[in-house]
């Protein structure tokens, strides 16, 4: 497989050099100089550049930009470009344009106008990248292929006529027999039994709620058929240029695509990342992206491929990244793996969708730009910090997620709306509260490795999952597992004998029923220590058989019933929590859970961001502060990570970040943190 290595971090932008007249090429190429770019992305949306019309070719104006990029010392991550099929495509070959739930064909005049399974388009986007790879293949800039863009980002699914055929192949495929997919679909509810296979269709827009476990099928066809477009261009590649590394961008916790089965088709994973400015803690949005994007590729290091230096375009208010903020971000990705950091995009562009967007060249010119400051600096500080692409971020506390539980739970007719996305981001908040390294992990991988693993909402569970979470609690791990979980198997049908059905022995717990609270609603549980804290949006009818209560229901017809316990099994110990507690009674248990569990973490002041990673004489720590308020940190034995010299106390103000070297032994339990001392 290749490797990506620039010998050094990479940093630079998309670049789209067709947008601007070649006298401000050569202008740019000395601005990547100034500001340290070594790598751009080239033709992301330039197919009706390249192929003006159907079988025309013109690269010539792409010979000269590659060609300057090398003189100037620029490397290039080079687009097949076929994200953006041009109008002339869409026009003759009017089947390749996505249809939606509805029925309704989408028309030409923005982006990712296509239907994955349409022969047209493949054909000729297959065609383009063959084309692009013979060209460039050899060119001594290049040094990543970039397949495409965004996949799933607007389109994720097409429930045109071409996409039905190709569902029921798939569907054949998986199942071989009407009498399986029968069996699966749970057909005999609601009198769906299929005789035919031209009978099934996609699920289209229906009188009621539509049958959840096609829809769910439906969910894995829709990302396993972009996939296979993805694929068609990547072997392309590979045969042409077989020492050139391969990647897409990824967009994080995108619904519709399944990135743990997509990123094993990478030579590097990279991903786009745009938290918003204004939210209350950009640096958990956007740090919960960084982890799962290393934890794709099994801690491997990766690419952040776009971000905004300021202000984006498509929010409906759009706050601009505050002095500080994009630097603050920038170090946290290259604390949790990143080998590189990239903008969307170079050039701001003065038309077109994007034109607010901003970008490192901005509207304003740079000497007068304090974005294109911020972003000249960071770029000049990247050359000290090339030491960072030998470290390795080792996590003892995973979080499990699941596409494929995703999809299941947000089909229709559930006992209540459970968004998945908000309840996974409070249990890595908390866990991030206590400085833990934090993995996210699929329920069918290997769990050896940690320590203690979260289960926030893992509502699917197969049983080869439940096995494995099994075996992983009974030979010493901590289990740590929320409400509504484990309901259902692979085929989005609800295991009997009470909840959760393939895991109560582990629990030493099982669930009678559901009680979601309404609306603003609130309950209160009460501690074993005679804390009572409250409880919200979740409740659940909880029976004891074997476990500890560590906490109970206050009110209703639940007072007095289980709400929190632990068990142990085996060598190691189960916890569930029937409902949602507040951050601080979360923490609270995720801390006593960690710690049963050998996992040391320590108190963090609001904002302060802390990670460890491995290097080959010690440690690094990397402290970055997104508080309100200065920090004072003291950590035993610790140097600056550049200057060698001791540091043993730092303090921080907001947004500013330090990087120390501590010994190979060292754990979080020595540190300590606190917020400063306010001059009197």
């Amino acid at each position: 497989m290749p490797h990506f290595d620039l010998g050094a971090l990479a940093y630079g932008a998309d670049y789209n050099p067709e947008q601007w007249p070649r006298e401000v090429w050569r202008d740019d190429v000395r601005l990547m100089g100034e500001a340290g770019v070594n790598l751009v992305s080239l033709g992301i949306f330039s197919w009706a550049q390249l192929e003006p019309r159907e079988g025309q070719f013109e690269f010539g104006w792409l010979d000269e930009i590659m060609d300057l990029l090398h003189e100037g010392g620029v490397r290039v991550n080079l687009a097949t470009a076929t994200a953006s099929p041009p109008p002339w495509l869409s026009l003759a070959y009017p089947d390749s344009r996505p249809v939606t739930v509805d029925g309704v064909r989408l028309e030409v005049g923005a982006r990712q106008l296509y239907c994955p399974s349409d022969p047209h388009y493949r054909a000729l986007s297959v065609r383009l990248a063959r084309k692009v790879a013979e060209r460039y293949g050899t060119h001594p800039a290049l040094r990543l292929w970039h397949v495409n863009n965004e996949y799933g980002c607007h389109i994720d699914q097409c429930y045109c006529a071409q996409c039905a055929a190709r569902f029921r192949e798939w569907l054949r495929a998986r199942y071989g027999t009407l009498i399986e997919l029968n069996r699966a679909w749970g057909t005999a509810f609601w009198s769906q039994r299929y005789g035919d296979w031209a009978e099934v269709q996609p699920p289209r827009r229906a009188p009621s709620f539509p049958n959840p476990s096609q829809g769910l099928d439906w969910r894995r066809f829709s990302s396993d058929t972009i996939l296979d477009l993805h694929r068609a261009e990547v072997e392309v590649l590979r045969e042409v240029t077989p020492d050139i590394p391969v990647t897409t961008n990824f967009l994080g916790f995108l619904p519709g695509l399944d990135y743990f089965r997509w990123a094993q088709e990478e030579d590097v994973a990279a991903v786009d990342v745009y938290p918003d400015p204004a939210g209350a803690a950009p640096h958990l949005e956007a740090g919960m992206v960084f982890d799962l994007t290393r934890s794709l590729r099994g801690g491997q290091r990766w690419l952040l491929m776009e971000q905004a230096t300021s202000a984006v375009n498509w929010r409906e208010r759009n706050a601009p990244k505050r002095p500080g903020l994009m630097r603050a971000l920038s170090l946290q990705a290259l604390a949790r793996g990143a080998d590189g950091i990239q903008f969307f995009q170079w050039r701001q562009s003065v038309a077109g969708a994007e034109k607010y967007h901003s970008a490192l060249v901005g509207h304003v010119p740079p000497e007068r730009s304090r974005v294109w400051r911020e972003a000249r600096d960071l770029g000049q500080e990247l050359r000290g910090l090339d030491f960072l692409r030998g470290a390795r971020v080792k996590a003892d506390v995973a979080v499990m997620f699941d596409w494929h539980s995703w999809w299941a739970l947000s089909q229709a007719s559930q006992p209540a709306a459970t968004p998945l996305l908000p309840v996974v981001g409070a249990w890595y908040a908390a866990l991030r509260s206590l400085g833990v390294n934090v993995d996210f992990v699929h329920p069918e991988a290997d769990l050896s490795g940690y320590r203690a693993v979260t289960l926030p909402q893992q509502y699917l569970l197969t049983p080869d999952a439940a096995q494995g979470i099994r075996a992983f609690v009974q030979g010493g791990g901590t289990l740590v597992m929320g409400p509504y979980s484990g309901v259902v198997d692979g085929d989005d049908h609800v295991v009997p004998g009470g909840y959760p059905g393939l895991l109560q022995d582990v629990l030493g717990a099982w669930v009678e029923e559901w009680a979601p609270l309404q609306t603003g609603e609130a309950r209160e549980v009460r501690w074993a220590d005679g804390r009572v804290t409250p409880v919200t949006e979740w409740t659940e009818v909880l029976h004891a058989d074997g476990a500890e209560v560590l906490a109970t229901y206050e009110a209703d017809f639940i007072a007095g019933q289980p709400a929190v316990t632990r068990h142990a099994f085996g060598q190691g110990h189960a916890y569930y929590l029937s409902t949602r507690p507040g951050a601080a009674a979360l923490t609270d248990l995720l801390r006593g859970a960690l710690h049963g569990a050998d996992v040391a973490t320590a108190d963090l002041p609001d904002g302060l961001d802390v990670t460890l990673s491995d290097v080959p004489d010690g440690q690094l720590l990397h402290l970055i502060h997104f508080g309100p308020q200065a920090v004072t940190v003291q950590v035993p034995q610790a140097s600056d990570a550049r200057s060698g010299q001791p540091r043993t106390q730092v303090t921080l103000q907001p947004l500013e970040a330090t990087l120390l070297r501590v010994p190979a032994d060292f754990t979080l339990g020595q540190l300590v943190a606190r917020p400063a001392a306010v001059p009197t």
